[in-house]
């Protein structure tokens, strides 16, 4: 009987994994003067649970946006089918399933982009276990031979500012990343 049970536990697991690695669907969103000099392309890949990667993607693209830049927010599958991928800036949301960062998005980084010298943020969501996931990412974008100017995890669950505990986990993240993003956006205005 516990065999049974740990199989159909495995298997469900297996399932649930699976639909939630597939590739979400195709948005988009451009934000900013689309005559600015300096491009980011954000991209993320839709977490059929939460939607806070797209808000922590759009809140970061708002501040490169509000700080000169022309951004375009993607997941991955927009990402996929533009044929607008040569940027100053790219910045990878992914979302950590099993520990590890989802499979769409380092699909992406491995196959769809070049990053040889290019600046890139990394960006790790979760329910608040993200720190292996974060390593990985950062590993891929490094084996990429990208510039990785910052990577950061932001929670769904654990408090992502301790002296902020008592507001919205999603807030705190999505005001963290905007104020993030106008940090980066300075470093990458100046370059």
């Amino acid at each position: 009987m516990t065999g049974i049970a740990a199989l159909a536990m495995g298997a469900g697991w297996a399932a649930l994994t699976l639909w939630a690695e597939s590739a979400g669907p195709k948005r988009s969103w451009k934000l900013g003067n689309q005559a600015a000099k300096k491009r980011a392309l954000i991209v993320y890949d839709a977490d059929p649970f939460y939607n806070l990667d797209e808000q922590v993607c759009r809140s970061f693209g708002q501040a490169l946006a509000d700080n000169g830049m022309r951004v375009t927010v993607a997941t991955v599958r927009a990402a996929r089918e533009s044929p607008e991928q040569s940027a100053d800036l790219y910045v990878f949301c992914a979302n950590t399933y099993n520990w590890a960062p989802d499979w769409s998005v380092r699909n992406f980084i491995e196959q769809h982009v070049k990053l040889n010298g290019k600046p890139v943020v990394a960006i790790t969501v979760g329910s608040g276990g993200t720190g292996s996931a974060q390593k990985a990412l950062e590993k891929l974008i490094l084996a990429q031979k990208a510039t990785l100017l910052g990577s950061r995890s932001l929670w769904l669950m654990k408090p992502n500012d301790e002296a902020r505990a008592k507001e919205s986990n999603v807030a705190v993240a999505v005001s963290a990343a905007y104020a993030w993003g106008e940090k980066i956006a300075l470093q990458v205005n100046a370059r």
